[in-house]
């Protein structure tokens, strides 16, 4: 799992508010689906950006995050961003899907039957993970970085 930073809490906090406030989502478009959001938030591309580099080489998010190495592909890059903000190549897998064990244990037991195409499965899903991530930052981080985490 990812490693607890308050720069990934306070990014995944970011995207759930801005899917909240009706951001585009659709999760057959890289730049707009569950990572593509994510990945909005820490390199500040558009989801056109994100989408054409992605389409530079074969396959989907997860195939991307498995096939990750310092290829020159732009989408590499994108990865690069994330995994340095706190995240697994696992994760990005996970969050494609929504399928994280603990993140969805962290889950009301009625809420983890997560439809991972459905804007509203995504905002519980990154909510319970930033909170997740939020009770385990390490006691060193600063008292108003854990609050704003």
């Amino acid at each position: 799992m990812a490693k607890p930073t308050v720069q990934l809490v306070t990014a995944l906090r970011a995207t759930v508010a801005r899917l909240a406030s009706g951001a585009t989502y659709r999760w057959t478009h890289q730049g707009a689906c569950n990572c593509g959001h994510l990945a909005q938030t820490l390199t500040a591309l558009s989801p056109a950006e994100i989408h054409a580099m992605a389409l530079e080489r074969a396959g989907d998010w997860a195939q991307h995050a498995v096939d990750h190495c310092p290829s020159g592909y732009p989408i590499d890059h994108v990865i690069d961003t994330m995994l340095g903000a706190g995240l697994t190549r696992d994760d990005l897998v996970h969050l494609e899907r929504l399928s994280d064990p603990r993140v969805l244990g962290a889950l009301p037991s009625g809420d983890r039957d997560l439809d991972f195409r459905r804007r509203e499965d995504v905002l519980r899903y990154l909510a319970a993970w930033a909170d997740l991530l939020a009770a385990e930052l390490p006691a060193a981080a600063p008292a108003a970085d854990r609050a704003a985490a």
